[in-house]
């Protein structure tokens, strides 16, 4: 089932970004970064899991080090259900 942007915020998703840094494969002793972003949900990060496991696979260049940051978009106190509307002329 595909569920909106939206939707998985309503199921405790939120935004995770991470900076992945990563060594070059020709040259080593050089440091490059990668920025990645998706929702996802903290603490486990299942897809930012998933897809580092993807990196370890495919990608010749080896890990250093992630950074990670995960923000809620939605929270119980910016939501709620309007009961009503009322038209002021």
């Amino acid at each position: 089932m595909f569920l909106s942007d939206f939707e998985r915020q309503m199921h405790g998703y939120g935004l995770t970004t991470a900076n992945i840094f990563y060594r070059m494969p020709d040259h080593p002793t050089l440091i490059q970064e990668f920025l990645w972003q998706l929702h996802d949900t903290a603490p486990d990060f299942p897809e930012l899991n998933r897809f580092l496991l993807f990196w370890r696979r495919e990608i010749d260049g080896d890990l250093h080090s992630v950074r990670v940051a995960h923000k809620k978009l939605i929270g119980p106190s910016d939501w709620c259900s309007a009961t009503g509307e009322y038209l002021i002329h």
